[in-house]
């Protein structure tokens, strides 16, 4: 694994890098953005959309995964943004590249992906004090039937549960929408991690759960804003911890899919933040 690369000394960093440990106070619950953090979340939310946008084109077999993360830092540096997982919490790279039977976390290194791949990009830039925070999923070549399936399911009930946001609805009802439409399909949902509130802290409430739940997290309020990030096996829901104290993977080494925006909270509905552009590569049912 190549070593972290640098960020020019002008650019912003969040609370944590050094030392790894945010210094925030916990927050209660969601905080409500006044019009100006709103403002600085929705241009941190287009960079990072902007650098995965440039990842995700440069997907093909034999690239390796730090080979996409040079391009991830790259890009983020270049438009005087700090990739926020670069040493958050000892995190050494700038992207979360996840393959296969990864779930998440994975840490780029010198992996080559593979024809028939299913890989997930996870990019998050630290802009103007605030973070975006967004992921997809990407074919690598010629990927089988089971595998294109499963992407399409998780983004569909990914889809499903933004379109279910807006002001009044409790929080849980994400999780009863994604697990009303992935459990019918033979398919399974990540327990452990969840999406979280996000700002100028990377992570913060509320806990967005993707499984139906009896969880008091509130209701959602114009100004909340989080993500919504399910994480769908094909096999069973268990998983497994490297010793890298990062990677996760299936405990049965099926795979897993994952798709990520940061959204916002409006008087009238719910703004995807980091919404795909013309400029974002199509789907493989778009095409």
């Amino acid at each position: 694994r190549s070593p972290p690369r640098a960020v020019p000394a002008h650019i912003a960093r969040p609370d944590y890098v050094g030392d790894g440990k945010p210094k925030h106070v916990r927050m209660p619950g969601p905080e409500v953005k006044d019009e100006d953090t709103i403002a600085a979340m929705r241009d941190a939310a287009r960079i990072s959309r902007e650098v995965l946008d440039c990842a995700v084109a440069a997907v093909r077999p034999g690239i390796t995964t730090d080979e996409l993360d040079a391009i991830v830092h790259a890009e983020a540096v270049g438009k005087g943004a700090y990739p926020s997982p670069l040493g958050y919490m000892g995190f050494p790279k700038a992207a979360a590249i996840s393959i296969n039977e990864v779930i998440c976390h994975g840490i780029p290194d010198d992996t080559q992906l593979q024809e028939g791949d299913v890989v997930n990009i996870d990019v998050s830039c630290f802009y103007g004090g605030v973070h975006g925070d967004l992921s997809e999923m990407v074919l690598v070549g010629d990927v089988d039937r089971a595998g294109r399936e499963l992407v399409k399911a998780t983004y569909d009930a990914w889809q499903a549960s933004i379109h279910a946001c807006g002001p009044g609805v409790p929080y849980s009802e994400i999780g009863r929408v994604i697990e009303g439409l992935v459990r019918p399909q033979g398919y399974t949902i990540v327990k452990q991690f969840c999406g979280h509130g996000i700002g100028s802290v990377f992570h913060a409430p509320p806990n967005i759960l993707h499984y139906a739940n009896s969880a008091d997290y509130g209701l959602m309020l114009p100004g909340h804003t989080f993500t919504i990030e399910p994480m769908i096996n094909e096999g069973s829901e268990g998983c497994l911890e490297w010793d890298d104290g990062w990677t996760i993977t299936t405990q049965d080494g099926k795979r897993s899919a994952q798709f990520e925006h940061t959204l916002l909270i409006t008087d009238h509905g719910v703004e995807k933040l980091t919404a795909r552009t013309c400029r974002s590569q199509a789907f493989w049912w778009e095409e």
